[in-house]
Formats: structure tokens, C-alpha cells, sequence
């Protein structure tokens, strides 16, 4: 079987800080080709992968800023979509766009799709819904409007993960900052919980950092900026949980399951996939407002923190997820 994987240009492959659907189409190549399989990465020329790499787009718009986003990436889905004949099957993880080349060609197509950005792309979801092959990251992110083939968790290198099996004292927030990761809620049941806070993400929302998170930076409420994956690493098996209070309904949620597979307990509000990532009570908690989170900090000794790791490993490895889309692979064709 000769595979295309194609991934987003926004951010290298894998992303160095940032760049969630970059890194699962990094961590679905390297354990194709583990596998044994025959892949092509379609990816920025930056990516560091084992697979073929393909690029027409030296430095993602991302990593390089002045770059003109919507030509990057018509030229890089044309690159693949002109080679298409070449492939078995292609594995879309790029959005909707490529799927407007999908009549154009003969070699099925294949797409995960990571979230909506809004309502207004499902017309183009919904004009190849009975010509593509859909996938869901999570039940929660289904659009009623689609068809799916199935869902398959986002699977993760477990291999960069360490379990610890003691508690740190303090709490993390992993994410955006940005008013749908709640970063300013996060302070909130730091503060109440009497308990340090460390922060750690890309400012995505300026106007939000500097009225609702850094009125609050001090000694106990401490934002260190992006972490790449050994400081991740660090952070995350260091931390007594994680603090995830979004305010959407958020696809799927990286950080979630990293924590988990460092033994480190998720302290989260019940919306979107969060009850398909977390056994409540067993792997974290799920709750509805701030005060119900300070309540769950005070509880999150009870959880055990091995089982967590273990748990988490079984459900959102790399290569649980390998195994559920070879099988997709292998229905289609």
C-alpha cells in the first residue's frame, strides 16, 4: 500500500511548540513506516519525519511570518492532489479544501477531521459526504449533518512521556491562552485553592493576556510562554494536576491526555470530548464551574496515579491509533 499523508502548513511537521493537527499527522507517519508501510509525507520542507518527504513550501506561514497563508496552501495541496495517481490511498488531515479536488481524482481520500472552525465550512463537508471517508477525532465533535466512517482517538508518543508517581504541589494550565481555554478561570481556582500556578502557551488573544491573566502574574501565578516537548514533559509530570476549565467544546484536547500519560490528573469543565478522555473520579475530574474545581484539587489525592498513565496509554497511544486506521485503510480499499 503507498500512502499520502498530507499534513497542515501553518506549523513545521512535527510542530516545535505549537501545532496540534501538525503533530498527529507526524505521530500517524512515523508509526505507518513503522508499520512497515510505504508513505509520503506532504509537509513543509522543515518537517523531520522517516517517511518520503514532499514539499513545495520551504517554512510554514506560522513559523514564518509575512507569508501569504491561502497561497501556501494552494500550492502545496496541489502538489499532492497532481501526484494523486501515484497513491492507494491519501490521508487527509488538512481541512476542507482538499476535499474540492477529491472529483478530480481517482485515489480515495481519506480525512480526519480536527474540528470546525465554524458552521460556515460544512456546506463543503457535506458536498463530499458521500464521496469521502470521514473521521471523527472524538464522538462529541460529530456534525449531525455528516457521515462518518468512525471515530479514532488522537494518539500520542508515549515513549515522550515519563510517569510520575508522586503528586508535585503545584498546578498547571497547558494551552492557548485565549477566553476557550479559560486561562483567566484556571487563576481563579489557583487562587482559591491556595495553591501555585504555572502557565504555559502561546498567546493567541493579546487583549485577553493583558486584562484577565496578567493583572494576576506574581510569584504563586507564574506564565513561562511555550514549552516544547521536553519542558512539556517536565511540566507536566511535575504538576499535581492539570487545570482544563474551557469554555467550548473543544474536539479533543492534546494536553488532556499527555497529562494522563504522565500519571498527572485533569482537573477539567465537562464540555465537548472530555468525558470520552477522562474517567471521573479515576483519571481526573469533571466539573461544571470554578468552585466545583476547587473542590476536585482538594480531592485529587485520591486519584492514582499510575492507573491514570495506564489508562491513558491504552486509549490514546500512536500505535492504538496506527491499528484503528490501518483497519479504515484496509475497508476502504
Amino acid at each position: 500500500m503507498k500512502l499520502a499523508v498530507l499534513s497542515p502548513v501553518a506549523w513545521r511537521t512535527p510542530p516545535r511548540h505549537y501545532g496540534p493537527w501538525e503533530q498527529m499527522a507526524s505521530n500517524l507517519t512515523e508509526g505507518l513506516v513503522a508499520a512497515g508501510l510505504d508513505v509520503t509525507l506532504f509537509a513543509t520542507g522543515d518537517s523531520i519525519t522517516s517517511a518520503t518527504l514532499k514539499s513545495v513550501v520551504e517554512i510554514g506561514y506560522e513559523d514564518q511570518r509575512g507569508q501569504d497563508a491561502k497561497v501556501l496552501e494552494c500550492l502545496h495541496i496541489s502538489n499532492l492532489m497532481e501526484q494523486a495517481d501515484e497513491f492507494d490511498l491519501i490521508h487527509n488531515h488538512f481541512d476542507f479544501l482538499p476535499l474540492t479536488y477529491s472529483g478530480l481524482i481517482k485515489t480515495p481520500l481519506i480525512t480526519t477531521i480536527h474540528g470546525f472552525s465554524s458552521e460556515r465550512i460544512i456546506p463543503v463537508y457535506q458536498k463530499y459526504n458521500h464521496r469521502g471517508h470521514y473521521v471523527s477525532i472524538s464522538d462529541a465533535n460529530r456534525h449531525p449533518d455528516l457521515d462518518y466512517l468512525a471515530t479514532v482517538y488522537n494518539g500520542l508518543d508515549t515513549s515522550n512521556f515519563s510517569v510520575n508517581p508522586e503528586a508535585g504541589d503545584y498546578l498547571l494550565f497547558f494551552g492557548r491562552i485565549h477566553p476557550d481555554k479559560g486561562t483567566s478561570e484556571a487563576i481563579q481556582i489557583a487562587l482559591k485553592s491556595k495553591r501555585k500556578l504555572i502557565i504555559a502557551g502561546i498567546i493567541q488573544d493579546e487583549n485577553y493576556f493583558n486584562e484577565k491573566v496578567k493583572p494576576f502574574l506574581s510569584e504563586d501565578i507564574e506564565f513561562i510562554g511555550s514549552a516544547g516537548p521536553e519542558k512539556r514533559n517536565e511540566l507536566l509530570r511535575g504538576a499535581y494536576a492539570l487545570l482544563h476549565p474551557i469554555n467550548f467544546d473543544e474536539p479533543f484536547g492534546l494536553s488532556v491526555a499527555e497529562a494522563m500519560l504522565c500519571g498527572t490528573p485533569v482537573i477539567a469543565f465537562n464540555r465537548g470530548s472530555m468525558p470520552e478522555l477522562i474517567k471521573h473520579e479515576e483519571t481526573g475530574f469533571l466539573v461544571s464551574n470554578v468552585e466545583d474545581a476547587v473542590n476536585a484539587v482538594a480531592n485529587t489525592h485520591s486519584i492514582n496515579r499510575a492507573y491514570c498513565a495506564e489508562w491513558a496509554t491504552q486509549q490514546f497511544s500512536k500505535e492504538k491509533m496506527v491499528e484503528d486506521y490501518l483497519a479504515l485503510y484496509h475497508q476502504i480499499l
